[in-house]
């Protein structure tokens, strides 16, 4: 089928959404609303309050715009909130990843074939850093290429300050040496270092998500993280758990949080977002009903 349908104006987007059954209390508003946030980020929103199976995408009875901003604002929360942690857990992954292995390894372990396993996604991630490295406007590798050319890359402690948290992750996850990959698990207190390498994997994912302002909050997520039953800081209960909803990502989240920052207030952050939200929200973001029982989430309160 030939897709035909030729674009139409905020007005004629607003009157389409009332026939659907949208209620709508002020047009203005509405339509300043409109102007802001695309028509199709919204409809990301407003799918749950559809009538299920609707051809014709008819809104259920009672759906009304206002709440439909009121989840696209809550996700938006969300998604800073979260960004922020990745910002903090990606820097500390940087630091140790570069104090680990080079102290084993060297100036320029990442060129190296030899001490990766599977030598396709080493290329692919040398290629990248190439490329990060050649468009980078950073100073000190501007500093370092006037007074050296070789080898062809700066050393690790520059080089990987550039580098996508992407290209980290695969780095990690396709090296050979395992005693070298434990050093930094445990040192975000973790006791395999294939706890780590899930986590990076998921948190690569959801950091691209978080980037692009993507939806997030009842998102199923095509990669699940690793859920191990006990943990030496605080962890949760993981039997009932969902890992492809977003509980599960806070949830990891909050424990390497633990060991970059003691005193970080992202548990605090979180409980108080979902403070007096219904249960039909958490329950959609893959929360248990007595989420809050749980020792990593008990106790905390919104920051004074």
């Amino acid at each position: 089928m030939k897709y035909d349908k030729q674009p139409i104006d905020l007005s004629q987007q607003l009157a389409l959404l009332k026939q659907r059954g949208l209620l709508v209390t002020d047009e203005e508003k509405a339509l300043k609303q409109l102007h802001s946030i695309s028509y199709f980020r919204l409809a990301s929103y407003w799918r749950v309050m559809e009538v299920p199976d609707s051809i014709n995408h008819r809104f259920l009875p009672g759906s009304y715009l206002d709440e439909v901003i009121r989840l696209y604002l809550f996700d938006k929360k969300l998604r800073t909130l979260i960004f922020t942690s990745i910002q903090d857990i990606e820097i500390t992954l940087r630091t140790h990843v570069i104090q680990h292995f080079s102290l084993k390894y060297g100036a320029f372990w990442f060129m190296d074939e030899q001490l990766f396993k599977d030598k396709r996604i080493f290329q692919n991630c040398l290629e990248s850093i190439q490329k990060e490295v050649g468009r980078s406007n950073e100073d000190f590798l501007k500093e370092h290429f006037a007074k050296y050319d070789d080898p062809l890359l700066p050393p690790v402690w520059k080089t990987m300050e550039v580098v996508s948290f992407g290209t980290l992750s695969k780095l990690y996850c396709n090296f050979g040496d395992t005693e070298v990959k434990k050093e930094v698990a445990r040192s975000f207190g973790l006791p395999q270092y294939l706890y780590l390498e899930s986590w990076m994997k998921c948190a690569a994912v959801l950091r691209n998500y978080c980037a692009h302002h993507a939806r997030l909050w009842n998102r199923r997520f095509p990669v699940m993280p690793h859920l191990p039953k006990r943990l030496p800081l605080e962890w949760i209960g993981t039997s009932a758990l969902r890992p492809m909803k977003l509980y599960a990502q806070l949830c990891y989240l909050a424990y390497l949080e633990q060991s970059i920052c003691p005193n970080s207030d992202f548990n605090t952050e979180v409980v108080a977002l979902l403070r007096d939200k219904p249960q039909v929200l958490t329950k959609a973001m893959g929360f248990p009903t007595n989420w809050q029982e749980e020792s990593m989430w008990k106790g905390c309160s919104s920051p004074s």
